[in-house]
């Protein structure tokens, strides 16, 4: 597996980050969508979905080191993870060819959005819990439970909804992805009062009996799992990118003013106290994209188990030295840290997000110690 990346791979990284430089910062705005399609013209939304179908063929690999030079640039895009990564990715895998035809160019171009529902109020983490459920009326499929914490359902053409239905030999409840239009009637969606600013909203989501037809969902209703993680692997990856991303921006900002802010006439990075924590988060931004890069590699190369193992290495360690970073930033430039015009202040809780959400750094370690350990499970 290379872990150096190619000319095509260094050149793309040059293109995005002088595009993504070139804009006032996210944090500016009140909608993303100008600066979402402008870079979707460019190839940059669409990089990872099938060239047949409008999209740049480089996969994970292509689209989380777009993800992570924008964020670099203090302009991460949160629907990248959700829309292309996600959505895109599980439509191009398992969808129906009139399904690709109708989502995948469309998401490429940025003409449309596609939000994801997984995360419901009592289930939290855990994917087996879902009581979302679907059953089957006549040729179509109703669909009934709630959401919540599902991003950008406001400006998403339709949300791709994790529900359960029954099997017919167990009777036991399976995951299972449907497409629901965002004015399917009986669909409900709440904004969610966040203290974390961001341009992308949070809602709830009420499924009412929402009527679907048979062609909404998407693969084969006995794959279950598979299908779901066939998702939620480039979701991880995606997430440590955006990390990675926001760690390296922060870290820049407080390397330049190191640089320049003197006391007692010498620059304040020339102190080891002010210079060595950030040449720590340096060290640890670093180590977290090796582990991303191997991740999107083994994803790209279909090796579903191998890349879901990195995958949440990969979103811990990017969201620890994330954290880590924003704060020795803030941290380097004192009360100035804390101003509206150093931009570092609101990275604080946004970096914080990082260690919860897809999943929490403790269902990670889970995952480590009883897939890749052997440990017994203590539940």
């Amino acid at each position: 597996m290379p872990v150096i990346e190619s000319e095509e791979h260094k050149a793309l990284r040059e293109a995005v980050a002088a595009f993504a430089s070139n804009h006032p910062r996210t944090t500016s705005r009140t909608d993303n969508r100008p600066f979402w399609q402008e870079a979707a013209k460019l190839g940059y939304i669409g990089v990872n979905l099938p060239e047949a179908y409008g999209g740049g063929g480089g996969g994970i690999t292509g689209l989380s080191l777009v993800s992570e030079e924008m964020g670099a640039a203090g302009n991460p895009l949160l629907m990248m993870i959700v829309s292309p990564a996600i959505c895109g990715t599980v439509i191009s895998r398992f969808g129906t060819e009139a399904q690709k035809r109708e989502w995948l160019p469309a998401l490429a171009d940025g003409s449309r959005l596609m939000a994801f529902g997984i995360t419901e109020p009592d289930a939290g983490s855990n994917s087996h819990r879902i009581t979302t459920t679907a059953r089957r009326d006549g040729a179509d499929w109703l669909l009934t439970g709630r959401k919540v914490f599902v991003s950008g359902v406001d400006i998403a053409d339709a949300t791709l909804i994790v529900g359960r239905t029954e099997d017919a030999r167990t009777g036991k409840l399976k995951p299972c992805l449907f497409i629901v239009p965002r004015d399917a009637e009986g669909f409900q969606r709440r904004p969610i009062d966040m203290e974390l600013h961001s341009v992308e909203k949070q809602f709830e989501l009420v499924l009412d009996d929402v009527r679907l037809p048979a062609d909404a969902l998407v693969g084969d209703e006995d794959a279950g799992l598979l299908q779901l993680f066939a998702g939620l692997n480039p979701e991880r990856i995606m997430t440590a990118a955006f990390a990675i991303g926001m760690g390296r921006y922060a870290l820049g900002r407080a390397v330049e003013y190191a640089r320049e802010r003197t006391v007692w006439k010498a620059p304040i990075g020339s102190h080891q106290a002010i210079a060595h924590p950030l040449a720590q988060a340096h060290i640890e931004l670093e180590l977290a994209r090796l582990m991303m890069q191997k991740a999107a590699h083994l994803y790209d190369a279909g090796d579903d188990i191998g890349a879901g193992e990195a995958a949440n290495m990969a979103k811990y360690a990017a969201a620890e030295a994330c954290v880590k970073a924003v704060d020795q930033a803030v941290h380097t430039l004192g009360g100035n840290g804390l101003t509206r015009e150093y931009g570092l202040a609101s990275l604080i809780t946004a970096a914080r997000v990082s260690r919860i959400a897809p999943v929490s750094r403790e269902m990670i370690l889970n995952y480590v110690s009883h897939q890749t350990l052997g440990l017994p499970k203590s539940y």
